[in-house]
């Protein structure tokens, strides 16, 4: 009997201490589970989606300051690299939100990734995401940056071209007045006075143009445009001041094409090229316009046989007011707007300008257009008529 309950005893403390074991176990098991929530904490609900979503920058960082999550565009723009934050000046900024628990909003000039050279600029704004996340958000304001530093430039460069032809127009009209018995020199100032008065008529005429080729609704009623109609107003628009210079416009055969936009800005557009073809060129040589037209694309391209255009200066052309050459601009009455309303116009209609050019030997620029859908069927028929004929312009 005495042996029976040692036995039951026994096996009633192993049940006991058994189970004390396992309580044990069960409460070391949560407390490593909390320990790793600390450790590893988990990101709120929906923070995927929305930096999935985010146009901008969107980046998650825990305690260590390493990247939980970040958003395509934060990668895009190189602000995370080896699941950190790239640039110090963040990283002091999520240190003071995590510290102050304070929303923070500031603007910064950073570079682009880890080892870019170029500047971004940047509007960042951070807050607390939960009690240990900090959630930095960042829109890139580089493109606004530049159109701001554009306007500027424009506004400078406008204010210098206008006060050259207003001053000319204030003198010379001084002189009318002091040569008043003397009827040579009166025409002679006369003569000047028209010539910057037509300067100023065409700057401000371009401004005007330029303007409105910038507002949103340039295009507002696109309709069907002959190529063919287009190059031959613009080359009418300048056959006598070819004359005049002794160069000669040669026209390529008719086309046929059509695309869709606005017939004027298009017949500007390609006036002015031809124009400027025409002021740089040398007498006696020839000015070339051609059209083509192939995979769906409408080429216009004018060439000249003038001066040519250095390297460096090929990426400017189409800015405001930029000349490759000063001197012989002003002589020719160019304002320096021409190129630049080519760009607009040919981008207003959905295409883009091209430029290939060669010191000494001329240049050439190109408009591609997308040709009308209405036309692409009949290409093949538009190509055998190309054979048909080519007009020139020769020289007075």
């Amino acid at each position: 009997m005495d042996s029976t309950w040692l036995v039951l005893i026994s096996l009633a403390l192993g049940l006991a201490v058994g189970a004390g074991f396992v309580a044990l176990l069960h409460v070391a098991e949560r407390r490593g589970a909390r320990a790793a929530e600390v450790v590893s904490p988990t990101i709120p609900d929906g923070i995927d989606q929305v930096l999935e979503a985010l146009e901008s920058a969107g980046v998650v960082l825990d305690p260590s300051h390493n990247v939980m999550k970040a958003s395509p565009g934060a990668l895009s723009m190189g602000l995370v690299w080896n699941g950190g934050l790239v640039h110090p000046e963040l990283v002091e900024l999520v240190d003071g939100v995590r510290r102050t628990g304070e929303a923070v909003s500031k603007e910064l000039v950073i570079t682009r990734g880890p080892f870019g050279d170029a500047s971004m600029y940047l509007r960042v704004r951070l807050a607390r995401l939960g009690t240990r996340f900090v959630l930095l958000l960042a829109e890139d304001r580089t493109e606004t940056h530049r159109l701001d530093e554009v306007r500027r430039d424009f506004v400078a460069n406008i204010s210098h071209e206008l006060k050259t032809p207003i001053a000319s127009v204030s003198l010379l009209a001084e002189a009318l007045d002091q040569a008043a018995d003397e009827p040579e020199q009166v025409r002679r100032f006369a003569n000047r006075l028209t010539t910057e008065s037509g300067r100023l008529a065409r700057i401000t005429q371009e401004i005007i143009e330029l303007s409105r080729l910038q507002a949103q609704d340039a295009l507002a009623t696109p309709r069907l445009v002959s190529v063919d109609a287009v190059v031959a107003a613009a080359v009418d628009q300048n056959r006598v001041v070819a004359e005049s210079h002794d160069v000669t416009i040669v026209v390529g055969r008719r086309s046929r094409v059509e695309v869709y936009g606005d017939e004027t800005l298009l017949v500007v557009a390609v006036h002015n090229l031809i124009a400027n073809a025409v002021h740089y060129s040398s007498a006696g040589s020839h000015v070339g316009v051609g059209v083509k037209h192939f995979d769906g694309i409408v080429e216009i391209a004018v060439t000249d046989q003038g001066l040519g255009i250095p390297e460096e200066d090929i990426d400017r052309v189409f800015e405001r007011f930029f000349r490759v050459d000063q001197a012989r601009s002003r002589h020719t009455g160019g304002t320096g707007l021409g190129l630049s309303i080519v760009k607009h116009a040919v981008q207003n209609h959905g295409g883009d300008i091209r430029v290939w050019s060669q010191p000494g030997h001329g240049s050439t620029f190109t408009i591609r257009l997308p040709e009308a859908v209405q036309n692409v069927a009949g290409t093949h028929n538009a190509v055998e008529a190309n054979g048909e004929n080519v007009d020139t312009y020769p020289a007075g």
